[in-house]
């Protein structure tokens, strides 16, 4: 179960990513959101920020279908977000690597190539030269 400070840390832990002060979080490359959290708009009240949802970047509308016809449980959608490659990820539903992949898959998409080649060619953890977990 994810919650806010795992997509902090996640994202944080990108090349070239800024976090934009908020309510909640939000997170951006190269001026390009790609998760943040869920402003609830419910009609007649104040939106509320929703740190439990994440809205997160996902490219195109059939990656966004696919998610959403795919694991409902985990991903929706509101008709405010209705043309726009983002779908909600209840954070409560995913554990730590799979949101790790997520908010990783949403952060290539937006940033450029040197940055997915920066991260591409980090030594991965427990490899050699580098102490393991």
């Amino acid at each position: 179960m994810a919650d806010q400070t795992d997509v902090r840390d996640v994202a944080l832990a990108l090349p070239g990513v800024v976090e934009i002060e908020s309510e909640g979080f939000d997170f951006r490359v190269l001026g390009k959101g790609f998760v943040w959290s869920y402003p609830e708009r419910i009609p007649g009240r104040r939106r509320i920020i929703r740190t439990d949802i994440a809205v997160l970047f996902v490219g195109d509308e059939a990656e966004k279908q696919a998610l959403l016809l795919g694991e409902p449980e985990t991903f929706f959608t509101v008709s405010g977000y209705d043309g726009w490659p983002l779908v909600m990820l209840r954070l409560e539903q995913v554990g730590a690597d799979r949101l790790k992949e997520l908010i990783t898959d949403a952060w290539r998409m937006r940033s450029g190539d040197e940055l997915v080649a920066d991260l591409d060619n980090r030594p991965r953890r427990g490899s050699p030269g580098r102490p393991g977990p």
